[in-house]
Order: structure tokens, then sequence, then C-alpha cells
């Protein structure tokens, strides 16, 4: 194994571990909610699967870029799966926050959606753009909806397990993510020169920009729903875009593209999750009541699982006699100078 099919596999390895984190966050009942509300869900997938490759076909189509940087700009706009969610958009309660459900139900979607945007891509660009669908569905089906669902049996059978092992599962996602991207830089500086000094980083910021704004104004009006939905639309994994394509990573284009799409995800992305975070104000009363509520149903699974729980106090118990008979409770609340001025 090459260094090229060793930086592959760990780009692989990163959406694995983030796919099987998202799911151990998320219920039958987080996946099924968004279908019985096709508003939210209809505008996800139309920033993430309409809006954003029709701007990376619009771009290909336009310019002459070089051809492994046009097919990871196609490649990247159907990806499925977002490259960056900040954790505190994923509440540690029994279920994840509701703007986060939408992101496990597209992802379960994809495994459809993809391989025919794929064909009817491939069909309007022509054959240097074909990408099998089948190749695309075995992609989606290995890297992203087997770690989903297995994250989703470990939630609905070990909840506790879950909670636990889910911030490490994404922390690795995001690491792993860190360290291919950074090797892959190193190993392509000369073709990313290239793609500065032709424009074609041009192209891919305004792809980048294109997906934040569509996910942004779709987002619904909930804060968190805009946030993740314009990170999932602006900044996808390459994973999935490095193994469907048509060419490889051996590509130095093709790599060199990828590598100026994380970089530039990650200019937009970081402030913008940010300025998203400090914006979010006060929870509603509704937030703070559901909040509350899974911190309740949270405690109830901690002791049921016998693990320590110190924020669980158990109430008072009532006093008993000797006889075993309650004692009433004392009007003047045990003081016990008030007994004796009585």
């Amino acid at each position: 194994m090459d260094l090229q099919q060793l930086i592959g596999w760990t780009f692989q390895l990163s959406i694995v571990a983030a796919a099987f984190g998202c799911g151990l966050k998320a219920t039958t009942a987080d996946v099924s909610d968004p279908m019985r509300q096709p508003g939210p869900l209809g505008r996800s997938l139309l920033a993430m699967f309409v809006i954003v490759p029709v701007a990376a076909v619009a771009l290909v189509h336009a310019f002459d870029f070089p051809h492994g940087a046009e097919v990871a700009l196609i490649a990247l706009a159907i990806s499925p799966l977002a490259a960056l969610i900040p954790g505190n958009l994923i509440k540690a309660g029994r279920r994840p926050s509701y703007a986060v459900a939408p992101m496990a139900t597209v992802a379960l979607l994809s495994i459809a959606i993809v391989p025919l945007l794929a064909a009817l891509i491939g069909r309007f660009l022509g054959p240097a753009f074909v990408i099998s669908p089948w190749r695309v569905a075995g992609v989606i089906a290995a890297t992203v909806l087997l770690p989903l669902v297995a994250g989703m049996v470990v939630r609905g059978l070990r909840p506790a397990l879950a909670d636990r092992i889910a911030l490490p599962a994404a922390l690795v996602g995001t690491v792993v993510l860190r360290l291919a991207t950074l090797a892959l830089l190193v190993i392509s500086l000369h073709a990313i020169w290239e793609l500065i000094a032709n424009g074609t980083v041009i192209a891919v910021a305004v792809l980048v920009v294109v997906g934040f704004a569509a996910g942004h104004l779709l987002g619904g009006p909930h804060p968190d729903g805009r946030t993740v939905l314009a990170l999932a639309s602006g900044f996808r994994h390459p994973a999935v875009a490095l193994a469907i394509a048509a060419v490889s990573a051996s590509n130095p284009h093709f790599a060199a593209a990828i590598v100026l799409y994380l970089l530039l995800g990650d200019i937009v992305g970081l402030p913008y999750a940010i300025w998203r975070q400090r914006s979010r104000g006060q929870p509603s009363d509704a937030e703070a009541a559901a909040t509350i509520l899974a911190a309740r149903e949270k405690a109830v699974d901690d002791i049921r699982a016998e693990q320590a729980a110190p924020y669980y106090v158990a109430p008072p118990m009532q006093p008993t006699s000797s006889q075993g008979v309650p004692v009433p409770p004392s009007t003047n609340g045990g003081d016990p100078a008030k007994r004796s001025r009585q």
C-alpha cells in the first residue's frame, strides 16, 4: 500500500467514524420525525442535492479547468455528509437536537439520491464525467449507511454506552480527517499552486460560499437548523468523493482540488460556526423544557444501567416512628425554639 492509498483509507476511516458518531445520537424517531415534516426535509434536500450540484455543474460547464479538478468539484457537490458539525449542536441528552435529526435522515436517503445525481450529471456533462451509480451506492452503503445504522442500533440497545462513546467517535473522525488533509496537502503542493495560478481556486471558493449561503437561507427559523444545514451544504466530507470519482487521489489536480476545498471550507466554516454559536442567544421556553426533559430521561437511563449519576439527588424520605407509622410533618418546621415557646 503506497502513501496515496493510505491517505484514501484514512479519509474512509474518518467518514465511518463520523457516520457512526451521528448514529450514536440518533433514534428511529429522529429519522421518522423529519419524514412527517416534509418542509424542513425538503429544504435540506434542495440545498444539498439541487442548489450545490447545479452550481458545480455550472462552474464546470462555464470554465475550462483541469479535468481532475472538475471531477473533484462534481464529486464533492454530491457527497452526503458534512465535514464539520460543532459538537454543542448535538445535544448530550437522550435524543439529539431536532436541528441535527434531518442530517441523519438525509444521510440515509443519500443511498438513493446520490447515485441518481451521479447518473444525471454524467448524462449531462458527457462520458468524461460518468460515475457508476452502482459504485456510488456501494461506497455510500459501506461508509455512510452501515456505520450510521450501527450507531443507531447501539443507541437503541445500550443508550448509556452510546452516550459514552459518541464524543470519542466524533473526535476520531475529526482528528483523522485533519491528519489526512495535512498528508494530502504535503504531497499536492505543486498541483495546488497550479490551481491557484489558473483560477480554479475561485471556482472552489464559489462552490463553498454557495453551499453555505443556500444552507443558511433554507435552514428554517431555528438557529441550529440554519447552522447545521449551512455546514452540511457548504462543507462536504471528501471521503465519498475520493471513493466514487472516476479518477483517484493519484491525479494531482483532483487531490489538489480536494485540499483547496477543505482549506476554504475551514476558512469559511470555522468562523461561521463560531459566529452562529455566539448569536444563538438564550433558549426559548420550549427549548429549555426539552433540555430539562432530556436530562431527566438520561438520569433514568443511567440509574437503570447502575451508573453513577452525581446530578441525580434522591428525594428525602419521610421520617417514620418506631412502629413504622409515618410521622406527620411538624407545623413549626422542626424549630426547637418554637417548640419551647409553645
